[in-house]
């Protein structure tokens, strides 16, 4: 009878970590660039209560008897579908149509990856810089942030499809620069490590990234917009009853294994 208790109390702890990712989606939904993640489930070690063996007859036995001990979470994946891109009014918003990352350098020198175009121009003390709304540095295709000097008017830049930098010539038609804005692509993009401000950082299980630009992906920077959270409200608020049902559900099982119990402790010889 024990057995049932600590099955159930596993599905119970389960269904409260698949509800904790359901209730982070939700706090999402409005998110820019965030991706959706589902909790996965395994079974836990099954228990043999009787090995394949041989009938009263001789004759081997089809089938054994095992008894499962519940399950776990196995693990959180992220669906990296395309989000909806959402108009804004932002002079250095950007979308990614397709795959890819765009790539901002942190503080301490590494590189996050993320999918929220949400991009300023600051001046420095050499000239301008792309920069996320953090201030970190936005990475051109050679890996290194995108800079500009000092006689460029921020209000004049332009990104074409293939994330180009354009800039007006003497007759006011926009030209390249030479500067183009970088997508990071991974083998596992599922693999990689979530961290704070919807950047993602590399991992053993993501692989090492590869720097293109956006026409290599088949990809697109659409100018004026940003991706929205791919997270379907009507979907998460289905998940939240399902997940509520299976954890009431796992209650009951305990509490019916407590019931059998005190039935068992009761009986009289």
């Amino acid at each position: 009878m024990m057995r049932s208790l600590w099955t159930a109390a596993s599905g119970m702890i389960g269904q409260q970590t698949n509800l904790d990712v359901i209730a982070n989606n939700l706090s999402n939904i409005s998110t820019t660039g965030y991706k959706t993640q589902a909790a996965n489930f395994k079974s836990l070690i099954y228990q043999n209560l009787q090995t394949r063996a041989t009938t009263t007859t001789g004759e081997p036995k089809p089938v054994g008897a095992q008894v499962g001990l519940g399950t776990r979470v196995g693990s959180i994946s992220s669906d990296f579908t395309q989000g909806p891109l959402l108009t804004t009014n932002g002079a250095f918003d950007y979308a990614i149509q397709g795959e890819g990352f765009f790539m901002v350098r942190l503080n301490d020198g590494s590189t996050a990856y993320t999918r929220n175009g949400h991009f300023v121009v600051a001046v420095t003390d050499t000239g301008l810089a792309m920069t996320d709304s953090s201030g970190n540095p936005v990475l051109d295709t050679a890996g290194n942030p995108i800079t500009l000097p000092a006689n460029y008017r921020a209000t004049e830049l332009g990104v074409d499809q293939h994330g180009n930098l354009t800039y007006p010539d003497a007759r006011n038609n926009q030209q390249n620069i030479g500067i183009q804005i970088g997508l990071a692509y991974f083998p596992n993009a599922g693999g990689l490590d979530k961290i704070s401000g919807s950047n993602y950082a590399q991992s053993e299980a993501s692989g090492v990234p590869t720097i293109y630009a956006a026409p290599d992906l088949n990809s697109k920077i659409v100018s004026g917009r940003l991706e929205g959270s791919n997270v379907q409200a009507a979907d998460e608020m289905v998940n939240m009853i399902i997940s509520q049902r299976a954890y009431e559900m796992n209650s009951k099982a305990i509490k019916a294994s407590d019931e059998m119990l005190q039935q068992a402790n009761n009986l009289r010889s």
